[in-house]
């Protein structure tokens, strides 16, 4: 009993040691926080329950992965592509500007770096992790057909070779580097909005002094401020809404207008999709304090915001974050009586 019981101990701990660069490979495949999660717990289950049946021809990673990608396969039959509101509609004029929710099965979802970037010591390896989990590059990859992802995310971002993919899909190396080219060309063609995000890892002392200006900016509701921080064709995002503005003079319009409630927040960092972000606070008039509003993440480029976007379902992203549900005062403000 005792040898039983260190075994299972063992094959957890063995386990247990690839959930979180499994996630990471659910979460590219998938577009989905949550449903890359379910993905990987699936997976490891499977692992744990046929483990006798593992017979050590492949490596224990090699074979996660083979379960993951089935898993993930299965997930993706019904067809569903997850997008960013600049992948289905155009960009709205402030004048316009309506909040039509769409389900939450549309939207790809954010994901906190620490649920699937794995720690590596090579600084090349954990910039490519991060390029590769990032919106714009996770949108594309959506548009991919679910096998032709696989390829993609196995051979470029996780570095298999041919041979090793082949091996994981049951196919053959020519047919592993026809996907690969096929995969490559598609998301060559898009023209993607919003998608230069030049986030040097870790951020250079302009780019901290950028996000620090920005909070100054957000935190005081400083239009002027905020303007000069936008690059002129800056997009601005709220998932689940369809809504997306472009320029400054929309965002800028909207957050004065629509986003009026917003003024009086807190931001607290968060590193979430490989880019710089934060969870939003604003002001809480019944409890007193700040409550949950969105989780923002950043994209920068050439010195400016190129893009923000706020995920508004903040009884699901919170958590998920692990983050506080109410944040008190801060002395001063209850001294101010604010």
């Amino acid at each position: 009993m005792g040898d039983s019981t260190a075994t299972t101990t063992d094959l957890d701990s063995a386990l247990e040691k690839h959930r979180v660069e499994l996630t990471g490979y659910c979460y590219r495949m998938l577009g989905s926080s949550f449903e890359a999660e379910d993905a990987v717990q699936d997976t490891l289950v499977r692992a744990w329950r046929s483990y006798d049946k593992f017979e050590g021809r492949s490596s224990l990673r090699s074979w996660l992965y083979r379960i993951a990608t089935n898993v993930c396969l299965d997930m993706l039959s019904a067809g569903n592509k997850r997008a960013r509101p600049v992948d289905l509609t155009d960009s709205t004029p402030l004048a316009q500007a309506a909040l039509s929710p769409r389900p939450d099965n549309t939207w790809l979802e954010p994901m906190p770096d620490a649920r699937v970037l794995p720690t590596v010591d090579d600084p090349a390896e954990a910039a490519v992790a991060k390029e590769s989990v990032r919106l714009a590059f996770m949108a594309a990859l959506q548009q991919l057909p679910p096998k032709q992802r696989a390829v993609l995310i196995l051979r470029e971002v996780l570095a298999w070779r041919a041979g090793e993919v082949a091996e994981l899909l049951g196919t053959t190396v020519p047919s592993v580097n026809s996907a690969l080219q096929r995969a490559r060309a598609t998301l060559a063609e898009r023209d993607d909005k919003g998608a230069a995000a030049a986030v040097s890892d870790p951020l250079d002392e302009e780019q901290q002094k950028l996000l620090e200006r920005y909070v100054k900016a957000f935190e005081g509701y400083d239009m002027t401020a905020l303007t000069a921080l936008l690059h002129e064709d800056a997009i601005m995002t709220m998932p689940p809404f369809d809504l997306w503005l472009t320029g400054h003079a929309d965002i800028t319009g909207f957050v004065t207008t629509l986003g009026a409630s917003c003024e009086g927040s807190r931001l607290l960092p968060v590193r979430v999709n490989g880019l710089p972000g934060f969870a939003q606070y604003k002001p809480d008039p019944e409890a007193g304090g700040f409550t949950p509003w969105s989780i923002q993440v950043l994209e920068i480029s050439d010195g400016r915001l190129t893009g923000f976007h706020f995920f508004l379902d903040t009884k699901r992203w919170f958590p998920l974050f692990d983050l506080p549900l109410h944040l008190e005062p801060e002395a001063d403000e209850v001294e101010e009586g604010v």
